[in-house]
């Protein structure tokens, strides 16, 4: 193999190790640092891993082909997979499922924008776990991945546990399915401008044909053959009386 060929090779089969080392990392020792929360059977999405995968400096070129050179190579034998999601077989995080004895007082969370009102006023409740952080950045950094521009919003952690919520450690995230409006706080919530409703410009009749349905016609005052119907007063005298005035002239 020429000299570039084989620096090309090494270069790749370092990158592929690289990448291999970060999945190791996250899907074995430490999602939550990543805040990714993985299924029951520890599996994540390989959408959400590449979202955390590329808020990394220096991992924004990543892409699926990359993670599947790896599933193709030599660590190969340290994963499971299948086309939507990815584990790694040997896993050393748990999810602590008591209720931690010692929480934060504020915990936060990204909302999207479209449902902050529905949050602020109807609280949370999901089938899956609401992701929660002590630090509000990276709260932010998370709710990123959903919407552009997330609204940050504040759990009054005491409140919630005596409204009968309970949360669940998962290292630095908590976890929960349910929250109470009451004990949510954030920046008030934005209304919706209404549209107003705009007026349209009245049609110019200066000059228009009116309509007219099919099979009418329009009558032309010009063209009439008897004009003088129309006009008031003294008759005209008729061709009878023209012709009784012409014979009382020959009798005379």
């Amino acid at each position: 193999m020429p000299w570039r060929g084989r620096k090309v090779h090494r270069r790749n089969r370092i990158r592929v190790e690289n990448l291999s080392r970060l999945l190791s990392y996250i899907l074995g020792h430490r999602p939550d640092e990543f805040g990714l929360v993985p299924d029951n059977e520890g599996f994540i999405g390989y959408k959400e891993l590449l979202q955390a995968i590329h808020e990394e400096p220096g991992w924004g070129h990543v892409k699926l082909g990359d993670i599947r050179e790896v599933l193709m190579g030599a660590s190969r034998s340290l994963f499971d997979f299948d086309e939507n999601r990815i584990r790694a077989l040997e896993r050393r995080w748990q999810i602590d499922a008591g209720s931690p004895e010692r929480m934060p007082a504020i915990l936060y969370l990204a909302v999207r924008k479209r449902a902050h009102a529905h949050v602020m006023g109807k609280g949370l409740a999901s089938e899956r776990n609401v992701v929660l952080s002590a630090d509000p950045e990276f709260a932010m950094r998370i709710g990123k991945r959903r919407d552009p521009k997330p609204v940050l919003l504040e759990v009054q952690t005491a409140t919630a546990r005596q409204r009968n919520s309970s949360f669940a450690a998962f290292g630095a995230l908590y976890l929960t399915k349910e929250i109470p409006a009451e004990c949510i706080s954030g920046p008030p919530v934005e209304e919706e401008p209404v549209p107003r409703k705009t007026e349209k410009p009245k049609e110019e009749r200066v000059g228009r044909k009116e309509d007219f349905m099919p099979g009418s016609f329009l009558l032309d005052p010009l063209r009439d053959p008897a004009p003088h119907r129309g006009l008031k007063g003294k008759k005209g005298k008729s061709w009878k009386e023209e012709t009784r005035k012409v014979r009382r002239r020959r009798s005379e």
